[in-house]
């Protein structure tokens, strides 16, 4: 099967490198939205006029299966991606679902980008599958860019995190035992995280969830002996490239750079 991804830039790589280790077979197609990043500070309808043109490109290009790996898309664009005629999954369900099955867990914490915060989709995920749980929430905007730029194990990342997150760190009353790093770029911060928050807090990847969660159509699917796996981005094909070898443990990647104008008209 043609598995296809898409992300506002490279923190979907995460949820592609997650696909691609669980389902060797398989060839993927994924779409870096980089001319059009941060979805995480953009509206609702933007988002959802967005999602719906990488869609429908992945959909040109033949896919047989959609992975919706931003946080943002999933929170705003899912249903108005239904009917399709290829299966769709978002990373938000599947990563409340990781967290929800915690035997431990009281209280879930859910990091993300403003706009995945603001849209209230992992409390409602989040209630639905484990009614009464606690839940606390708390918009991390700039680990997206530290992220894009390289950033991460850095001092100033961990000050960042440590200031976004000071009442949940070792000695603090009230934290939560379980977090859910509920943006794709987040899971590159899990071991700073990791480190700060100390081993009680249990971290959520929602990219190796997402990747689970993709047996329904790829576990009885035969696989290819030779998979194909092809990079598309919209703009700032070097910086991605960069960005690419880092996340995906390439030497080197090939990117396509595709324009979007003509979906964008339609």
């Amino acid at each position: 099967m043609l598995i296809g991804v898409f992300d506002s830039g490279i923190g979907g790589l995460t949820v592609l490198r997650a696909i691609r280790e669980a389902w060797p077979g398989h060839s993927t197609l994924y779409l870096g939205d980089t001319a059009r990043v941060p979805y995480g500070s953009k509206s609702a309808a933007t988002v959802v006029r967005y999602a719906r043109q990488n869609t429908r490109f992945l959909l040109d290009q033949g896919v047989d299966l959609l992975v919706v790996a931003c946080n943002t898309a999933s929170a705003y664009a899912m249903d108005s991606l239904a009917g399709l005629p290829a299966p769709v999954v978002g990373v938000i369900e599947p990563g409340a679902r990781a967290a929800a099955a915690g035997a431990a867990a009281s209280h879930i914490g859910v990091i993300g980008t403003a706009a995945t915060i603001r849209s209230g989709a992992y409390e409602r995920a989040l209630a639905r599958l484990r009614p009464g749980v606690r839940i606390s929430v708390r918009a991390c905007p700039l680990f997206v860019p530290l992220v894009e730029e390289g950033w991460e194990a850095t001092p100033i990342a961990r000050a960042i995190a440590a200031e976004y997150l000071a009442d949940w760190l070792p000695g603090a009353p009230d934290r939560p035992d379980t977090l859910v790093l509920g943006c794709t770029h987040y899971p590159v911060l899990r071991p700073m995280l990791a480190e700060l928050l100390g081993p009680e807090v249990r971290l959520i990847d929602a990219a190796r969830a997402t990747a689970a969660a993709v047996a329904p159509w790829l576990g009885g699917a035969a696989g290819e002996a030779v998979p194909r796996h092809r990079l598309f981005v919209t703009d700032g094909a070097e910086g991605f490239a960069r960005a690419g070898c880092r996340l995906l443990g390439q030497e080197n990647v090939e990117l396509e750079v595709v324009d979007m104008t003509p979906l964008a008209a339609d």
